[in-house]
């Protein structure tokens, strides 16, 4: 079995498992999600959406959080962890957005990574979730998974995103890896995988071995 008949079994199953997967941090608008991808760095995705209501009340769109001070910030972001740098480049981040891009959130790659506080996991989830562009994001479920399953033999994310794209279909890239995250958390733990519950070992499409 080639890698790319693997990948179009493991996503052929993975639709099956997890049909509407989609992004769980809760957002309203493009900016919001920028947002808050931005503070789910080292943080968990269920913290983020106890904090993102507080601070979107506050600080809507990029306008008012552009004028916004970093310690009016970290008083907000105080229960995510690294607040004080987050709170910084939120603030750098919405000036930016409003001198360059009217601030609206930008639809490329190149100019999302210009953004204070932006790397490629968080442009990709962007480009894929609002702009409903090819993205492969590469965050810690991701490359669990994919060297898991022998799709990559990388733990880099701009290596294992290179290694995925060759592989995974364009149309399935951003759902495909919702749909890793989901299974990462509910199957194939960091610690301990669930193996004897997973229907993607048990269809020899998983390389992992408990063993070794």
């Amino acid at each position: 079995m080639t890698l790319k008949q693997k990948i179009s079994s493991i996503i052929k199953l993975l639709d099956e498992l997890y049909p509407d997967a989609q992004c769980s941090l809760k957002y309203q608008t493009p900016f919001q999600l920028l947002i808050a991808t931005q503070l789910s760095a080292q943080c968990t995705d269920a913290r983020v959406n106890t904090v993102t209501p507080i601070l979107f009340a506050k600080f809507p769109t990029a306008q008012e959080m552009s004028k916004a001070t970093p310690d009016s910030l970290e008083k907000i972001l105080y229960p995510l962890g690294f607040f004080r740098s987050k709170a910084k480049n939120l603030v750098t981040c919405s000036v930016t957005l409003m001198e360059r891009y009217k601030g609206e959130v930008p639809a490329s790659m190149d100019a999302l990574l210009t953004l204070a506080g932006v790397g490629r996991k968080t442009a990709n989830l962007i480009l894929g979730d609002v702009f409903n562009m090819p993205a492969i994001v590469t965050d810690t479920h991701a490359i669990r998974l994919s060297n898991r399953m022998g799709l990559t033999k990388n733990t880099d994310p701009k290596k294992v995103e290179n290694d995925l794209r060759k592989i995974v279909p364009p149309k399935s890239s951003s759902r495909f890896c919702h749909q890793l995250v989901l299974h990462g958390r509910a199957v194939c733990t960091a610690r301990k995988p669930k193996c004897s519950e997973c229907k993607l070992f048990a269809a020899n499409l998983c390389n992992f071995n408990l063993v070794g």
